[in-house]
Order: C-alpha cells, then sequence, then structure tokens
C-alpha cells in the first residue's frame, strides 16, 4: 500500500501533488517504462515537456496505467521555439495529441527566451487554453522576478507556478521571495542537483545517519517542508520508491537551516536569460 503523496493548493484551488516524476533526457520509449514504475510506486504527478521528446511515451504510460484521469497531474512545457500567440496554440494542440489526453493539468512556458521578446504574446495563449478548460492550471518555468513583473503587469491572470533550478547549492532566494509576494508556487526541478556532490555534502549525511534516511530522501523532506514541490528524476525502479518514501519523517528546525547554509550560487543550468 502507498502513502498518498500530500498536496500543495495553487493560487487558483487546483490541488497539486508535492512531490513528482520528472522525464528530463527521458528516451520516448524508455519514458513508458519509467512513468509505469513512478505510477506503480504512487506517484501521481508527471512532469514531461515538448523538448523533451517523451510526451508519446509518457502518454502511453499514462494511458496504461488504469489510474482514473482525474486522479492524475500531468504537466508539459512550450518550447522556445513555438512561442508567440498563434504558435502557443498550435504547439499546445500538438502535445495533447503526442499526449493523448484532451487537457493537461498544468501548461507552462519553459524559459522566457526574452531576447526573442515573445512570452507576453505565449503568456495571451496560455489564458485562452486555460480558459477553455484544457489546462487546469497555467504557468511558468526558469522565469526570474523581472519576467515575471511583466506577466504580472498585464493584469490578467497570475501563474500558478514557476519552475526553477533550486537545490541546496543554489536555493534561488530572490526568484522564491518574489513568487510567495505574488502566491505563486515554487516548484524545483533538478531537486537533488546533478552528479551527487550535494548528496556528498557531509551536513546533509550527517542527517541522513541520525534520521537512518538516505541523502536524497532527505534534500526532498527539505523541499517539501519549506512548502515547495519538487520533481525528482530517476530511470531506477528501487531510487523511484526511495525518492517517494519521505512523508514518514521530519527535519528538525536545525536540520532545515543547516541545508539552507548550504547555498553557494551553484546553479549548474543556464541562466534562463542566456536560453533563447
Amino acid at each position: 500500500m502507498t502513502t498518498p503523496v500530500p498536496s500543495l493548493t495553487l493560487n487558483n484551488g487546483v490541488a497539486m501533488p508535492r512531490l513528482g516524476f520528472g522525464v528530463f533526457q527521458v528516451a520516448d520509449d524508455e519514458a513508458t517504462a519509467a512513468v509505469a514504475t513512478a505510477l506503480d510506486a504512487g506517484y501521481r504527478s508527471i512532469d514531461t515537456a515538448t523538448i523533451y521528446g517523451n510526451e508519446a511515451g509518457t502518454g502511453r504510460a499514462l494511458a496504461a496505467s488504469g489510474i482514473a484521469r482525474e486522479e492524475l497531474f500531468l504537466t508539459t512545457k512550450l518550447w522556445n521555439a513555438d512561442q508567440g500567440r498563434a504558435e502557443t496554440l498550435a504547439a499546445f494542440d500538438a502535445s495533447l495529441e503526442r499526449l493523448g489526453l484532451n487537457y493537461v493539468d498544468l501548461y507552462l512556458i519553459h524559459w522566457p527566451a526574452p531576447a526573442n521578446d515573445r512570452y507576453l504574446a505565449s503568456w495571451e495563449a496560455l489564458e485562452e487554453i486555460y480558459a477553455s478548460g484544457r489546462a487546469r492550471a497555467i504557468g511558468v518555468s526558469n522565469f526570474e522576478p523581472e519576467y515575471l513583473d511583466r506577466i504580472l503587469a498585464t493584469g490578467g491572470t497570475v501563474p500558478a507556478v514557476n519552475q526553477v533550478e533550486l537545490h541546496p547549492a543554489f536555493a534561488q532566494s530572490r526568484v522564491r521571495a518574489a513568487n510567495a509576494a505574488h502566491g505563486i508556487a515554487t516548484e524545483a526541478w533538478s531537486p537533488l542537483a546533478q552528479g551527487g556532490a550535494v548528496l556528498r555534502d557531509p551536513a546533509i549525511e550527517a542527517i541522513a545517519r541520525r534520521l537512518d534516511r538516505t541523502p536524497a530522501q532527505v534534500v526532498l523532506r527539505w523541499h517539501v517542508q519549506q512548502d515547495r514541490i519538487a520533481i525528482p528524476k530517476s530511470v531506477t525502479p528501487a531510487r523511484i520508491r526511495e525518492n517517494l518514501a519521505i512523508w514518514d519523517f521530519e527535519l528538525s528546525p536545525a536540520d532545515l537551516l543547516a541545508i539552507d547554509a548550504l547555498d553557494s550560487a551553484g546553479r549548474i543550468g543556464p541562466h534562463p536569460a542566456d536560453v533563447n
């Protein structure tokens, strides 16, 4: 019996699981098996994107799962080359077709691509998609506060989510503060960082030993206890299950502070201003 994943209520009232399963850099055929394993383990939130090239494989796993659609939470994202109002609408239709779905739970602008200056037109299209009911919530990904401000200045829909790189070495305090000021949920991609350096940090290892948990479980617990959504990625069945087993323990305030102190501006991915 799997423990249901607690949800966070987004600013439009939609409930989103606090822990999801990401499929970045997973091949389409491999995504089917990985997502099936995740769903079997108890995940109900799956995060994909057009640029990942695995929407079809993800959709096949959802269809084969036998899980009622209303129990699932599916996120996909608009790629930079598809920005612009008409282009976004067409790209969204193509994503739905690949996924084999008639709606998604969350649709995000993947990167602001500020040099192209088309994300406001794309946001207008996302608002149309949201109004049509084909996306239960809309949001952004990799948006710095200045890009968020331009969307908010239009006076329309406030993004429900801002998905950004966030892990102990790169805590994104400025972005998190901007999100919180507007009721936007912060979602962490690469929540465990990459390459394992964060998980080998002595402070995290010490907490893990004391609690008889893995370092990855400690870091994921750090995210969810601070009201963030996290989407760890793995194709290893044991690790997929391990990452979900974080609901029966808590970090102390001192533990949270010790992990907070690891912030070192250690960005792994590119800066949003540079992805165009």
